[in-house]
């Protein structure tokens, strides 16, 4: 699957702060936590998991490159 960088502006384009801090239920917090919490945890879990299979492929002597992985464009 590919995420391209206009469809995530146009996403949180759409966002107002009343959404981001609406409270949901989660497995892991009954009362709730904020919309931008969990996706700020989701987008730390992406980059951890990405970093990790950059790693694994360095270690087989695959050539890759983990500069975007700490860049965000704008």
């Amino acid at each position: 699957m590919v995420i391209y960088q206009g469809h995530v502006e146009d996403g949180f384009a759409r966002l107002t702060d009343v959404d981001l801090g609406r409270q949901l239920s989660t497995v892991f917090v009954n009362q709730g936590e904020s919309l931008l919490t969990l996706l700020l945890g989701n987008l730390e879990h992406l980059i951890n998991h990405k970093h990790q299979l950059f790693t694994y492929l360095k270690l087989l002597g695959v050539e890759v490159t983990s500069r975007d992985l700490y860049h965000f464009r704008g």
